[in-house]
């Protein structure tokens, strides 16, 4: 168990699989198999669900989008081209906010929300 501040343990769906598997052929209480394993029962009860509605595929990790500028605003040197997709980048961001009602001010900085 992870503590507080620590990233949490990826696992593959085999593994998950491996670990509900006692629950799903009904061996084992999920309160009594979360002290076991050191897993809280809500997870496994929502991997058990995941796995009676989808399969193998209900246990897959959902990769998450990230921050597409991160990639070019921690680097100090940019070439023209990353230069030139840095700015496009932020202002298609730019444009969508401004689609969703927000004023910016400036550089994109101070930003407000207009209805």
């Amino acid at each position: 168990m992870a503590k507080k501040g620590q990233k949490q343990k990826q696992r593959t769906a085999d593994e998950k699989y491996k670990i509900i598997e006692p629950l799903l052929n009904m061996e084992k209480g999920t309160w009594t198999y979360s002290k076991e394993t050191g897993i809280n029962s809500g997870m496994l009860y929502s991997w058990v669900k995941k796995y009676q509605e989808n399969g193998m595929r209900g246990l897959e990790n959902k990769k998450k989008p990230g921050n597409p500028l991160s990639k070019y605003s921690n680097r100090k040197k940019l070439s023209k081209e990353e230069q030139l997709e840095y700015e496009n980048m932020k202002l298609r961001i730019e444009n969508e906010l401004l689609k969703k009602g927000y004023l910016m001010k400036g550089d994109g900085s101070i930003v407000k929300f207009m209805k």
